[in-house]
């Protein structure tokens, strides 16, 4: 009896050990291998929006499909640079990595991945009421200003921030576009990226793109004599020191581009929103 309750205890024993061994370590996550190029632009298709995207190099260039939020463009900012990782999560809560690396001519441009090929991320519970987001954003474009003299101008273009608000962890940015021309302003891309103020020439300038969950407006046009109200709804954020938010606005096909530092002090003064609808 002695000896069965000893070996039981002995069995318990490495039962428990190994449970613990293999709690203790983490599933590998193997990142999908893709070659980029500078020339060519390539296509990632995933199944469900996408909410966040890290770019682990600003030697890459990655920005969603206008029309489409499941759809990124991948290019080489620089030929022949460095491996580097790429980390996108979708509004289904899946976590896509990737491994990039530079070829001249990569033999493969479009990619089209399923739940199956991505790992489970909890995200929040604001990412996951597309209606309310939506609803929320169409109701601040119609807010009134409340922030003054935030804005760069050129060529007869006003890119503006009439105001910041906050709602269930998502910042909404208030953008106005004014076209004071006879020519209409197509737009290429209006982005947010995290930028270092200032680096040394030895120090690489490093730049973290946030990807808005939502836009609301026409990001495609601005009319002659005409101007824009935009919404975006981005993750909350609030930017380290030494560092800035910063909104570029490029033309298609033209070089009327603008650029809007926005500061942390900025940002931490966004005022609270309830929705109407909420």
């Amino acid at each position: 009896m002695k000896n069965l309750i000893t070996m039981s205890l002995s069995v318990l024993f490495t039962v428990l050990t190994a449970s613990l061994l293999f709690a203790q370590n983490p599933s590998v996550i193997e990142p999908y291998a893709i070659q980029i190029t500078h020339q060519k632009t390539t296509n990632l298709v995933f199944p469900n929006r996408v909410v966040s995207v890290d770019k682990g190099s600003r030697d890459i260039l990655v920005q969603k499909a206008k029309g489409a939020d499941n759809i990124l463009h991948l290019k080489a900012a620089a030929q022949g640079f460095e491996n580097t990782n790429l980390t996108v999560i979708t509004s289904d809560g899946r976590l896509h990595s990737y491994l990039l690396s530079y070829s001249a001519d990569p033999r493969d441009l479009n990619f089209v991945f399923d739940s199956a090929q991505t790992y489970g991320a909890v995200i929040s519970a604001a990412n996951q009421n597309e209606a309310l987001v939506e609803a929320t954003a169409a109701e601040i474009a119609t807010e009134g200003k409340t922030i003054k003299k935030k804005q760069d101008a050129k060529f007869g273009i006003t890119l503006g921030l009439d105001g910041l608000f906050i709602h269930q962890d998502l910042l909404y940015y208030q953008i106005r576009i004014k076209n004071k021309t006879h020519m209409g302003y197509d737009v290429s891309q209006l982005r947010f990226f995290i930028q270092d103020k200032k680096t040394s020439k030895r120090t690489a300038n490093q730049q973290l793109e946030i990807i808005p969950q939502y836009v609301h407006g026409n990001t495609d046009r601005v009319g002659a004599d005409s101007e824009s109200v935009l919404v975006f709804a981005l993750p909350k954020h609030t930017i380290p020191d030494k560092k800035y938010l910063l909104l570029q606005l490029m033309e298609k096909n033209g070089g009327r581009h603008l650029k809007l530092k926005v500061s942390n002090n900025t940002i931490v003064k966004a005022l609270p929103f309830t929705p109407s609808s909420n």
